[in-house]
């Protein structure tokens, strides 16, 4: 079963069984003749209808058809992406930080951002020396800095609260 969105505006619930096809439970008997890799031809009670699809996301499950020269948005959700927003676990894919851990004891030698800062996933935070190797913490996120506690020259024990975001 999957739920059907088109151009973020109608729903549908379609599902596939050995009976064919069923949209909000209604049994669908289209004549439908592929007729290359992304155009279809469709007759549906007595009417014609030529589809394309012009973009396909299988991994977002999204995809952009024209139909009759009318182009429609399509996403799809499985049983799986519907328990997981039962769950109210579907965002887990953006990761929320509310902190910088310091990873290992050791002296802070540069600091590359203040607070206010808009900071990208990646971006460079400060150095931290340990055990005379410098490493570079990385922003694990897209975020806010809220507060900046250390300074060049600061030494950290391991788990100390170095930003807030």
């Amino acid at each position: 079963m999957y739920q059907v969105k088109v151009n973020d505006k109608y729903n549908f619930e379609v599902e596939k069984n050995e009976d064919g096809l069923l949209i909000d439970n209604e049994k669908i008997a289209a004549d439908v003749k592929q007729l290359n890799n992304t155009a279809y031809h469709i007759l549906n009670n007595l009417q014609s209808y030529n589809a394309e699809v012009i973009s396909f996301n299988g991994v977002e499950k999204t995809a952009e058809i024209k139909v009759n020269n009318n182009i429609y948005t399509v996403t799809a959700k499985d049983q799986f992406d519907i328990l997981l927003d039962k769950l109210g676990l579907s965002n887990l894919n953006a990761t929320k930080v509310s902190e910088i851990k310091a990873p290992m004891p050791g002296m802070v030698l540069k600091v590359f951002v203040n607070e206010g800062m808009e900071i990208k996933k990646g971006d460079n935070l400060f150095v931290l020396e340990a055990m005379k190797m410098e490493n570079i913490i990385k922003a694990p996120a897209d975020v806010l800095v809220k507060t900046v506690k250390i300074k060049p020259g600061d030494k950290v024990e391991k788990g100390q609260i170095l930003m807030l975001f």
